[in-house]
């Protein structure tokens, strides 16, 4: 079979033969692989830079995707840390880990999304307890996951929602927020955080500590817990936290991703999430690429705004 194959960290996947799957384990089957969310989490697995990168190669990069099984069964599924991706003709899935689909689901828009928006989903529904009508700010808000964050937020029940981001322009496209703040302008973010109940943090690094120090000192209450739930890194790997922030105020620094939420309550949410990213709930902006252009797409994903999607090709006979 072909498929996009990392032989090593500094260079882009290649388009490439490769054996073909051969399930191993009781609950595991082959699925052709329709589509694969060419997501951020992706391109750090084949930089060997995500923290659960072990730095074997060669490997196929993509950690999730939708496929169609034996039996002709239309499914997304989320594989396991493995060196088989979903960036390939064909991979094994455990079936555990994967939900069925209606036979006229989209792959694209499901792989584009799925990934995206389970980062707050997850996170709110599994990782927090988030009670409809709290205050949420989503810092990072202008990238992918974070502007389907906002639109998750408000569907699970915010009762008002704050994008936080670096560039205005970016800012004035968001819909559905109810406050639109520069992270740079200190005393706007104080006053949008300052009775936020859940801060959806996708940026870490020096810009979560310029968010604590606009927002911690504005809080309304001080006894009001704030839950700063860390899920992505796009500005730093490390933030040095001011102990203050800490002793001055409840706040609650929680973080959300694989390993501090169980693959069961993962798996749990993938249908609900699928049946909206289905209807249409949510906005999003995919384009889909061949396999065999991935060296390209590689490249193209470090600066579109687009979620963009490999399609392998056919499988071929025999």
């Amino acid at each position: 079979m072909r498929a996009a194959l990392v032989t090593s960290f500094d260079q882009a996947p290649r388009y490439r033969d490769c054996p073909d799957p051969t399930p191993t384990g009781p609950h595991e089957t082959v699925v052709d692989v329709l589509a694969a969310g060419l997501h951020p989490r992706v391109r750090s697995q084949a930089a060997g830079s995500h923290y659960t990168s072990t730095d074997t190669l060669p490997l196929v990069p993509g950690i999730d995707g939708v496929g169609r099984d034996a039996g002709g069964t239309l499914r997304y599924f989320v594989l396991p840390d493995t060196t088989l991706g979903s960036m390939a003709e064909r991979t094994v899935i455990d079936v555990r880990r994967s939900v069925a689909l209606p036979d006229d689901a989209d792959p694209v828009l499901l792989a584009a999304a799925m990934n995206p928006a389970m980062s707050s989903w997850v996170a709110l529904r599994r990782r927090i307890d988030f009670r409809a009508g709290q205050r949420v700010v989503v810092l990072g808000a202008t990238g992918n996951a974070g502007r389907l964050a906002v639109e998750v937020a408000r569907h699970l029940g915010a009762g008002a929602v704050t994008a936080v981001g670096r560039r205005a322009e970016l800012l004035a496209e968001l819909e559905g927020v109810d406050h639109a703040v520069l992270l740079a302008d200190r005393d706007a973010l104080g006053a949008a955080g300052g009775d936020a109940d859940v801060v959806l943090d996708y940026l870490w690094g020096p810009a979560t500590v310029e968010a604590m120090y606009a927002i911690v000192p504005r809080r309304v209450d001080d006894a009001q817990r704030l839950t700063w739930v860390q899920i992505g890194s796009v500005a730093g790997l490390e933030a040095p936290i001011p102990s203050a922030a800490l002793r001055a105020t409840r706040l609650e620094l929680v973080g959300s991703g694989q390993g501090s939420v169980a693959a069961r309550d993962i798996v749990a949410e993938l249908g609900e999430l699928a049946a909206e990213i289905g209807r249409g709930t949510f906005a999003v902006d995919a384009v889909a690429v061949p396999l065999a252009d991935v060296e390209q797409a590689w490249v193209d994903a470090a600066t579109s705004r687009q979620r963009l999607v490999v399609t392998p090709s056919p499988p071929r006979a025999g």
